[in-house]
């Protein structure tokens, strides 16, 4: 979560704001406390929206949804105001890792304790589908772990018996790799829907893996509606269950009454070891807002009572239905000379040389899972590509990239897209004192980015790279700043460097560089735009190397990041 800005409210209607868990596409959320002393999520309509009828109505829906589902598997609703803007809805703050956030910190999780899993979202899914409710939008962000067992959130996209579907245009429903076939070739959206994500959330659980691959939406779409699930290594019991949850066809697939029973749960899930060690992932929340906040000194006394652990929010904005944010959130960032560039030190499995002021990376020398994923490429010196026989590509067009960099962890969210080779490297510095060993203060505000492959030969093909550097946040373009009073998630590509051939200079391994904003535009309108300095967007700013083919066929090999303060 992230301490409030100056221009937050200091209240929503009752409620005493505390921080800020996190933005999207509808607008904000806060951590909240009410009159009581109790913490709630609030999120709030961005007023920019609020004149649009559809999104109001689904805003509305949501909140109806809530109401209706009450159950001890979700986050209940609380208070609403849907007379007037600003439009709210404030609903229980649920303590505890999302599924998503706690595999990637302790990894996938053992048999057990997916079975426990598995038979208690069972049991919450058949609770709301008692409601007349489908949730359309089950995946590892919206489950949190709670101590007293899996809860279900963000009903965003909930859809009740006999409702119409609101959907924008190019919108589908689910997330690509948790939506089942039918919701993405025909918009069939039933309690069938429900059982198939949330046998693939279990393959995700007891894997650690993507369950259809990673990628272009598409492709991952087109692996879930024609091809098997991921589930090499998973206990055989265990996998049978799983295939059943996802096959093809939805009359095929268990009832959830049928899923319990087939996991065998003999005791309670609370009272699994590993299951209760997530508990660990939890962190302090705030109980005031931050001493130089406008309404600090209005504030009611906090609550005497000790604070619940914080909810880690790896979807942030996600968790109360903002559709997807990072898996991350960082903490309160403390006030500091705004032009310092912090960079990070990032290790991806091994190979790491750590200097403070200086992002270095080397993937591994060795292949440990002994094969390629779908999508990955083995090796850059023995991958064909257009670029080899057409010459260097142009530009990387705008796309959808939802990866994002995150300093608390000093990693990226989501996975590469496809493998570089075992000898590429990346680095992240300070263009102003590159070899720098301590933090230094960059006057120009410029950021040197660099790789290469130290395995290189003479006979390599060419293989190119474009650079990305993406702000944390939405950018306006007339302003080249966040829009004013709204810090919503960038899920976009960002700034792109022209693409370079990896093989390129004098030496096959020489190191290649350029300096972000000079050889960075945005490619997102008719005519590219200049980079803006990295001054006018303060937070965690994410950098990918991408293997580029033509402008619009590219894929990441891996990522850095720096710190705007």
């Amino acid at each position: 979560m992230d301490a409030l800005k100056d221009r937050d409210p200091a209240h929503i209607g009752a409620y005493t704001l505390l921080a800020r868990l996190g933005a999207g596409g509808m607008g904000q959320v806060y951590l909240a406390r009410s009159p009581g002393g109790r913490l709630v999520a609030i999120k709030v309509i961005r007023d920019e929206i609020t004149d649009h009828p559809e999104a109001l109505a689904r805003f509305r829906r949501e909140v109806e949804t809530v109401r209706a589902v009450r159950s001890a598997y979700t986050a209940n609703l609380i208070d609403a105001s849907l007379d007037a803007a600003p439009y709210w809805l404030a609903t229980e703050y649920v303590s505890g890792p999302t599924l998503s956030g706690a595999v990637g910190e302790r990894g996938a999780l053992p048999a057990e304790t997916c079975r426990g899993v598995l038979a208690a979202l069972a049991e919450g899914l058949a609770a709301v589908h008692a409601h007349g409710v489908t949730h359309r939008d089950l995946k590892p962000q919206n489950v949190i772990l709670a101590a007293q067992g899996p809860q279900l959130i963000d009903f965003g996209i909930a859809r009740g018996a006999g409702q119409t579907a609101l959907t924008e245009a190019g919108f589908a429903p689910g997330t690509p790799g948790f939506a089942a076939p039918e919701v993405l070739l025909r918009n069939e959206v039933g309690p069938a829907a429900d059982v198939f994500a949330l046998g693939a959330t279990l393959a995700y659980a007891a894997t650690g893996r993507a369950p259809f691959g990673m990628g272009e939406p598409a492709g991952v779409s087109y692996r879930a509606v024609h091809e098997p699930i991921d589930l090499v290594g998973v206990e055989p019991e265990l996998a049978a269950l799983v295939e059943a949850c996802v096959a093809k066809d939805p009359a095929v697939r268990p009832e959830l009454g049928e899923v319990i029973a087939r996991c065998g749960v003999r005791a309670a899930l609370v009272e699994d070891p590993f299951y209760a060690g997530f508990a660990q992932l939890a962190e302090a929340v705030p109980q005031t807002p931050p001493g130089g906040h406008a309404g600090a000194a209005a504030l009611p006394t906090p609550p005497s009572h000790p604070p619940p652990g914080a909810h880690e929010l790896p979807t942030a904005g996600a968790a109360y239905g903002y559709g997807y944010t990072p898996t991350q959130v960082n903490g309160p960032t403390p006030v500091t000379d705004r032009r310092r560039v912090a960079p990070w030190m990032v290790a991806v499995a091994a190979g790491v040389a750590v200097s403070v002021g200086v992002a270095f990376v080397l993937l591994p020398d060795d292949d440990k899972d002994g094969g390629s994923a779908a999508g990955v490429t083995k090796s850059p010196s023995t991958s064909s590509s257009a670029a080899a026989s057409n010459g260097a590509p142009a530009y990387a067009a705008d796309k959808i990239d939802r990866t994002q960099w995150v300093s608390d962890t000093g990693a990226c969210q989501l996975p590469p897209e496809e493998r570089a080779g075992n000898g590429f490297m990346g680095s992240v510095s300070d263009a102003a004192n590159p070899d720098a060993v301590s933090e230094t203060l960059p006057l120009d505000g410029k950021v040197r980015i660099g790789f290469r492959d130290k395995n290189a030969t003479e006979d390599a093909e060419p293989y190119y790279v474009t650079i990305s550097v993406k702000p944390p946040h939405d950018i306006d373009p007339s302003t080249g700043k966040p829009v004013e009073g709204l810090l919503v998630d960038n899920v976009r590509v960002g700034y792109t460097s022209k693409p370079i051939d990896l093989y390129s200079g004098s030496a096959p391994g020489d190191w290649k560089y350029v300096t972000y904003p000079d050889d960075f535009k945005s490619w997102a309108r008719a005519e590219p735009s200049p980079a803006i300095p990295v001054t006018n967007d303060p937070g965690d700013w994410t950098v990918q190397f991408h293997h580029i083919r033509t402008p619009d066929d590219y894929s990441s090999v891996f990522c850095l990041g720096f710190t705007v303060k």
